[in-house]
């Protein structure tokens, strides 16, 4: 399995979970929205007008996760009890409960968790759940978009949009995993609507959604959820062995900056600086050097420390990786196997 390496983001994007306490009350206001009909007609119906049987088909589905420090939301993964929300959203609560689309409630375990891809597992110990659909490919860009979800605490809610981009990166400074690879949507996303469900026109759960940009960011209408593809493949992977197979290079990243060019004499003005190297790891086993200056792997250009995540996402733990590397004057070619991180 090859996946990217996801991490929660603070300061830059906001992670679509609501917690306790926060600052600012949620708005009551109620706004004025101008919907544009899209899609192809289908023997005579829109994919507008198809919403309702849409949100009817999923609405089952899509649950609300109540913490003893907040809420989000989750998808049914699994008829046999098996729930999909996002690691941030469960992060550090001791008490976990589910709330069904009809109102009943069920206590909740965390099976597993991963931080790297913000994607957890519950476990509600019951049966003959209504199991969502996922897609088992990235939909296309201008598709049908329903965040579906508890925005605020207003369960059962739905907003609608489109597919804005797909594989977006949400820079996280340089040092730390960037979110990558995401959905990129004009749905409204808010507090709350993290772990809920990303809906095409077929009803088929295209992604789960993690974030937005807010306002204060310059941002409007900017919405991301990790594709379904990934999503399950790291849900299936923590319900079968609590842990994800992530390739594991060995080196503390760090972006190139023109600041930082100039002060470390580099020659090269991007790439990913190569802050520190892991004692007996995978890149100091194959001669990676404080100091380096990747710009390729496997003759891909990498320019951010997201480019590399990014890269990292096409190749499994055991697999060889050539790294193409700025180091004084030279450029060096190193051959690198990969080891392997925890989840």
């Amino acid at each position: 399995m090859a996946l990217k390496v996801l991490a929660p983001l603070f300061g830059v994007v906001a992670l679509a979970a609501a917690c306790q306490g926060d600052d600012e009350p949620a708005s009551t206001e109620t706004a004025t929205v101008t919907v544009a009909r899209a899609g192809t007609p289908r023997g005579g119906t829109s994919d507008f007008d198809r919403i309702p049987q849409i949100v009817d088909e999923v609405r089952p589905s899509v649950v609300s996760v109540v913490t003893d420090g907040g809420q989000g939301s989750g998808v049914v993964y699994d008829a046999g009890g098996w729930i999909i929300t996002n690691h941030h959203v469960i992060a550090g609560a001791q008490d976990v409960d589910v709330v069904f689309a009809d109102g009943t409630t069920a206590d909740a375990t965390v099976k597993a968790s991963t931080d790297r891809f913000d994607i957890a597992v519950l476990d509600v110990e019951q049966e003959d759940l209504p199991e969502a659909e996922f897609a088992r490919s990235l939909p296309v860009v201008g598709t049908l978009a329903l965040a579906m979800g508890n925005p605020v605490g207003f369960e059962n809610s739905v907003t609608q949009g489109i597919v804005s981009g797909l594989h977006r990166d949400i820079p996280a400074g340089g040092s730390t995993p960037a979110l990558v690879d995401l959905i990129q949507t004009d749905a409204a996303i808010s507090p709350g609507n993290s772990g809920g469900a990303l809906v095409d026109d077929e009803g088929k759960i295209i992604g789960i959604n993690v974030a937005y940009l807010p306002p204060q960011q310059g941002a409007v209408a900017l919405g991301f959820a990790i594709p379904a593809p990934v999503a399950t493949e790291v849900a299936q992977q923590l319900i079968d062995t609590g842990k994800v197979a992530v390739p594991y290079l060995g080196i503390e990243p760090a972006q190139v900056t023109p600041e930082l060019a100039s002060a470390f004499d580099l020659d090269t003005r991007a790439g990913v600086l190569v802050a520190s190297v892991v004692e007996a790891g995978p890149a100091a086993e194959a001669g990676v050097r404080k100091g380096d200056v990747i710009v390729e792997l496997d003759d891909r250009n990498i320019q951010l420390v997201e480019d590399l995540f990014a890269e990292l996402r096409d190749h499994d733990p055991g697999d060889e990786v050539t790294l193409t590397a700025v180091r004084g004057d030279d450029r060096q070619r190193i051959d690198v196997t990969l080891g392997e991180a925890g989840s």
